[in-house]
């Protein structure tokens, strides 16, 4: 396990210019008695896809061919605040889903072209390589900085109170240098195109531009997501994922 110190200082612009605050046989039929009748193979019901649920050709083309785990993120609608968060692992039989979460987003839904406060969470496929919180490290396999630096306060649309929100968070690699905490300010395509779009604990509303989700399942994300299978998230709304 990696363990970097925490960018207090970072904390101020992070918070104010990123959006966080069983198978079946087939029976053959009743041979002659003279008939030697090889038995038929069994057909299975549940085979998994060879590829992601719901992700149409453009957004498919997007996911690594490397990639072994994916957080697919479906919005509700494209201005909905509300969304599903399901873990896929992919196996020799295919992409298996495992957790399904309820999740929340930003406020005014989605887009595929973020902006700093647009209220808007960003549409694509992203690494998930650094984690980090408020608490210490529950044991994940990714690299993980821990410190005060995620201490939050105040409340959010909905006038729900949002400490708590960053004990665990992933950072989602949108205009972000990857291998770094998820507090660095580094925004390879500049700041106007916003960033700090983090996975973090669900404070009960929408965000700026997170997704969140309940607290024992980020520590359940946390836990499964190893860096050695590529995990991506895949986010934006039903819509657009199907395309």
């Amino acid at each position: 396990m990696i363990t970097r110190t925490s960018h207090v200082a970072l904390l101020a612009a992070s918070l104010v210019l990123t959006g966080c605050g069983g198978g079946a046989a087939a029976l053959p039929a009743r041979p002659p008695a003279t008939t030697t009748v090889q038995p038929a193979p069994t057909i299975s019901l549940d085979v998994a896809p060879q590829q992601l649920p719901g992700l149409g050709p453009k957004t498919w083309a997007r996911v690594p061919e490397d990639a072994r785990q994916a957080v697919v993120v479906t919005g509700r609608g494209k201005s909905s605040s509300r969304s599903t968060v399901v873990l896929y692992e992919r196996t020799d039989a295919g992409w298996e889903a495992g957790g399904r979460w309820p999740a929340h987003n930003a406020l005014r839904g989605w887009t595929d072209d973020h902006r700093a406060g647009d209220l808007h969470s960003p549409i694509g496929v992203f690494g998930l390589t650094d984690a980090g919180g408020l608490l210490r490290d529950p044991g994940t396999r990714l690299p993980y900085d821990q410190g005060s630096g995620f201490a939050v306060g105040g409340a959010g649309f909905e006038g729900e109170p949002l400490a708590g929100s960053f004990d665990y968070v992933i950072a989602i690699n949108y205009n972000r240098t990857p291998g770094t905490s998820p507090l660095d300010w580094t925004r390879p395509l500049g700041a106007g195109r916003g960033g700090g779009i983090w996975l973090h604990v669900d404070h009960g509303g929408p965000t700026h531009g997170c997704v969140s989700i309940a607290e024992e399942h980020m520590k359940e994300l946390l836990l499964a997501l190893d860096p050695a299978r590529h995990p991506v998230v895949v986010m934006g709304d039903a819509d657009s994922l199907a395309r």
